[in-house]
């Protein structure tokens, strides 16, 4: 019986620990299409990203562009250089993420 309540703890721990991570995260995704590349962005619940800063980075880490998303969590921009770029969104209270779009998905993309 103390064993039950043992596992019984602990499943419960790793359950308030999974939705606590969660509640932090925010989800990002990215392609490249017609010359430009564009970005949505949204909470694990579904809600988009609205004024989040999306930061486009190259492989030094220079930044290349940056921008807002809007009200439906969404950016885009203009393909601003042709190699591997890590996109950051920077969301309210301190929820990143980053998405990597390498170099050939940029050239099949343009």
């Amino acid at each position: 019986m103390r064993t039950f309540k043992i596992i019984g703890l602990a499943f419960l721990f790793c359950l308030l620990l999974a939705n606590s991570t969660l509640a932090h995260r925010v989800n990002l995704f990215a392609y490249a299409e017609g010359g430009r590349i564009f970005t949505e962005s949204y909470f694990p619940d579904g809600r988009p990203v609205t004024e989040g800063r999306v930061e486009l980075r190259d492989a030094t880490e220079k930044l290349l562009v940056s921008g807002t998303t809007d009200d439906q969590g969404l950016y885009d921009c203009k393909i601003p250089k042709v190699s591997d770029l890590t996109i950051h969104i920077i969301a309210s209270m301190g929820h990143r993420n980053s998405f990597l779009l390498n170099k050939a998905e940029i050239e099949a993309g343009q």
